[in-house]
């Protein structure tokens, strides 16, 4: 008898993950201090006002959401520094308006040459306080230069007939695009004739901002980059009557807040606010293309404002999409954004690394759990083995891929904007039921709706609350002359985006109204 076969050896496990040689966070922290040491005081980031960066502020601890790793931490400033600085920064703008436009030209274009020269090391620090992929990370830095090197080009054409403001544009930005949002709408407003003030995301973003700020104030620009809470900061930064607009970008009730001192003070403002954004699936059959574009809804985890975290089905068709659905939401990539199996390896494609900070990600999973106890259905649910990790490392700000059928009502899943990678699915029987899904956050930034036939999304799309909507195709902020706003509660004040980004912070010809939501009228462009 013929002796039995051994069985085949297993496979032998992949090595473990080690990350890249040369992107530790101690590697990133000695370029920035090589590339612009008068912002950085041994381990303390400065504060930069009256064109002179300044050892001032308390410096709190932070770490990155990537591994815990200790990294530098906001050097915060009480009322009285931020109101000092705030009057610095008017004395700035008083000279910096009258630079004539090639003078400011010229100024903005050799900081943006200056930023394309760091553009690695700027993505990199991305990386390390807010968690992007290197992919996302670098398309961040890029969008930021091109984007205002457009402005540069265009400048001529959009400012004639237009002045500056009266006072410089004080900035006041989520973390989430410090870059390709903050840094480009501060140089576009320089560009202008305006001095700009920003305070830097209490969540992060701190090095990457002092790095591209360093870089401007060499070649003259008038930044001023101050770090606060913004209890400490808002009376400054918000009501100083040295002040000429007030741009923020963040969520409703701080965005409620500064709308309401904004309006008491009659001051020029953008505010740029959440909304649940959704994509709707009615009368449609193309499912082979929507299973990719429902992937690409996961990049950066949702952590943006332009994301989808809602889709509205119709219950017909409910099979169909989850056919298409969860092959994408199941291909998701996820982990530690520096982690490669060799020295040599390409540095992951991940669709999303962390959430912004551990606190964020467990909020997000307790929602989840909250919202199965109450009745909703867990269609999908990833793990933690499913991610991309270094050994041993702290995930404590991750979140895998989520997706919940029905969440109640009286879950915050329901009408809020989870900014995470969680999904909701609501399902419709009839078009009155799908524009109520659609519309339950009062106002949102984008929508899409995904229906086979031109007439029925040319009869629903205006009943839909949000400023850009899609056929088939999601939309995004966009860029260089693309506007950008929002209806309800998800914007108040100017819109953006092309020659409204500019008009929004220049006075032209008296009298004027601005395109945007405003208490008093909403003037769409």
């Amino acid at each position: 008898m013929a002796p039995t076969p051994a069985p085949p050896a297993p496979p032998d496990e992949a090595p473990p993950l080690i990350r890249k040689p040369g992107t530790s966070w101690p590697d990133a922290w000695q370029r920035s201090l090589a590339v612009a040491s008068e912002a950085f005081h041994g381990d303390q980031v400065g504060n930069l006002w009256a064109g002179t960066w300044h050892r001032d502020g308390h410096p709190q601890p932070a770490a990155s959401p990537v591994d815990g790793t200790p990294i530098a931490g906001p050097p915060r400033l009480d009322a009285d520094a931020a109101l000092r600085a705030v009057r610095a920064s008017l004395d700035q703008h008083r000279v910096w308006r009258d630079v004539p436009l090639p003078e400011r030209k010229a100024r903005i274009t050799a900081t943006l040459d200056a930023l394309a020269a760091h553009r690695e090391l700027l993505a990199l620090l991305l990386v390390w306080e807010i968690g992007k992929p290197w992919k996302l990370a670098r398309a961040d830095v890029d969008r930021a230069i091109d984007g205002v090197r457009w402005y540069v080009a265009e400048s001529d054409r959009m400012l004639v007939g237009r002045s500056p403001l009266p006072g410089p544009v004080s900035n006041i930005a989520s973390w989430n695009y410090p870059m390709s949002v903050l840094v480009h709408a501060m140089l576009v407003q320089a560009l202008a004739g305006n001095a700009v003030i920003a305070k830097t995301p209490t969540d992060g973003g701190l090095v990457c901002l002092t790095l591209a700020s360093a870089l401007a104030a060499r070649e003259g620009v008038p930044i001023t980059l101050v770090s606060g809470s913004g209890s400490a900061l808002s009376p400054s930064l918000v009501r100083s009557p040295e002040i000429g607009c007030v741009s923020f970008v963040g969520g409703r009730d701080t965005g409620a807040r500064v709308a309401t001192a904004v309006a008491d003070l009659g001051k020029r403002h953008v505010l740029e606010q959440e909304g649940l954004n959704t994509w709707a699936v009615w009368n449609f059959t193309d499912w082979p293309a929507l299973t990719p574009q429902l992937r690409k809804t996961f990049d950066y985890a949702k952590q943006r404002c332009t994301a989808y975290p809602r889709f509205v089905v119709q219950r017909d068709a409910f099979a169909d999409f989850l056919a298409a659905y969860l092959p994408a939401v199941r291909s998701v990539r996820f982990g530690h954004p520096l982690a490669v199996p060799d020295p040599a390896a390409p540095l992951p494609d991940l669709d999303f690394g962390p959430l912004i900070n551990a606190t964020k990600a467990k909020e997000l999973a307790d929602l989840t759990t909250e919202a199965i106890s109450r009745g909703a259905v867990p269609l999908h649910r990833g793990t933690l083995a499913d991610g991309h990790f270094l050994p041993a490392q702290d995930t404590s700000a991750y979140l895998p891929p989520t997706t919940l059928l029905a969440p109640p009502p009286s879950s915050p899943l329901h009408h809020a904007e989870p900014f995470g990678p969680v999904d909701t699915i609501v399902l419709v029987d009839t078009e009155a039921e799908l524009l109520a899904a659609m519309n339950a956050s009062n106002g949102a930034l984008v929508a899409t709706l995904s229906c086979d036939n031109e007439e029925t999304f040319d009869r629903l799309a205006p009943q839909i609350r949000a400023f850009k909507v899609g056929h088939n195709a999601p939309r995004s902020r966009g860029d260089r002359a693309e506007l950008f706003g929002g209806f309800g509660n998800s914007w108040r004040g100017a819109f953006v985006g092309g020659d409204l980004l500019v008009h929004a912070v220049t006075q032209g010809p008296t009298p004027e109204r601005l395109p945007g939501n405003f208490p008093e009228y909403q003037l769409m462009p």
